[in-house]
């Protein structure tokens, strides 16, 4: 069991907004409300790394660019392009969408040589990197697959889902990728995490950093519930 105030649950949570219709009005009063609560990263298209950067200037509040996104369909040398200009635009983070169809094919090669690029580019600029399996498309085993090659390339984070798919996260993949990559990979669930309830249980599964655009409200709800008991923090685990 570990205890955890409302401030370091906060912490958990990348607010995300990436809507392609998004305002530079939606940009600043994400970047605002990431600043409010404390949340570790607002996660949005690489395209707003620069904008982002501007509203969180001065702030801990990283900028986390999705880069391929959503569908990882494009090349290493797009991926690693698309990267450095993120990175050059003001983004602290990286999120990229593996090459699927590789993945499929069992060319396990391309996916690693895919990841140790795009792990060298962000550990150059000193940059953190999560890499997304979208979960909804793999079987059990392409997620062990996946995790062993992150095991061994060792991005920061290996991460469930987009939020684009056909399905989110889901407890039971978080515990498979956790469970195989060990203390040498974080994992960060992302998709369809709306709730209290979810929340904690992905962080209890093994999550260390958890994508939604329901923060705020997750947020709140545990601030009323700790008002409610008289409790300063909540434990999570058994």
């Amino acid at each position: 069991m570990k205890n955890y105030t409302v401030e370091q649950l906060a912490n958990f949570i990348d607010h995300t907004s990436l809507k392609p219709n998004a305002t530079h009005a939606d940009m600043e009063k994400l970047c605002n409300e990431a600043k409010k609560y404390n949340f570790k990263m607002v996660a949005v298209n690489s395209v707003q790394s620069k904008i982002c950067r501007n509203f969180l200037e001065g702030t801990d509040v990283h900028v986390g660019a999705a880069i391929s996104f959503p569908l990882g369909q494009t090349t290493i040398e797009s991926k690693v392009f698309e990267t450095e200009d993120a990175i050059k635009n003001g983004a602290n983070e990286i999120d990229y969408v593996i090459n699927i169809t590789e993945l499929k094919e069992k060319n396990y090669s391309y996916i690693k040589d895919e990841m140790e690029r795009m792990v060298k580019v962000c550990r150059k600029n000193n940059v953190l990197i999560k890499v997304i399996f979208e979960i909804c498309f793999l079987s059990k085993e392409e997620i062990v697959k996946l995790s062993e090659i992150a095991k061994e390339v060792k991005p920061d984070f290996i991460k469930t889902s987009t939020g684009f798919g056909t399905s989110g996260a889901t407890f039971e993949a978080v515990k498979l990728m956790k469970s195989t990559v060990g203390d040498l990979v974080k994992v960060k669930a992302a998709g369809g995490i709306r709730n209290v309830e979810d929340f904690l249980k992905m962080i209890e599964s093994g999550a260390e950093r958890i994508g939604a655009s329901a923060g705020i409200a997750i947020i709140e709800s545990i601030k009323e519930t700790l008002i409610k008991e008289n409790k300063a923090f909540i434990t999570i685990g058994k």
